[in-house]
């Protein structure tokens, strides 16, 4: 069984448990903003769909995520299986900014790398 970071306890990161750090263990567990990304992108689904979203996740990963995620209140089981809570979409809204941001700087780094090669090539010219 997992040890759930409650705010206001320690956490990985804090000895305090600060909310912001108590979050943040939370969502830098294996997997676990992965599984809440999809379940926001995608809808709600069964065990089997999301983890098949998810590509290469055990079922033991999968369900100690889903676990952690349902205490946390981001996640819960419906009718229709697996979704976000209001909270899990609120926090999805928050890390949309995240991933325009990922874009940016990917297309920098890759920019970079091939700065990087040409300069290798012209070397070994």
């Amino acid at each position: 069984m997992t040890n759930f970071p409650y705010p206001g306890k320690p956490v990985r990161g804090s000895k305090t448990g600060k909310p912001t750090m108590a979050l943040f263990d939370l969502l830098g567990r294996r997997w676990a903003m992965g599984v809440l990304w999809q379940l926001c992108q995608g809808g709600a689904c069964t065990f089997r769909e999301l983890q098949s979203r998810c590509e290469s996740i055990s079922p033991a990963v999968l369900n100690s995520r889903i676990k952690d995620l349902r205490q946390g209140l981001l996640v819960e089981h419906t009718s229709d299986g697996y979704q976000p809570t209001e909270l899990g979409q609120q926090l999805a809204a928050l890390l949309l900014p995240f991933s325009e941001f990922a874009q940016v700087w990917a297309t920098h780094l890759n920019e970079q790398n091939q700065a990087t090669q040409k300069d290798a090539d012209n070397e070994c010219d």
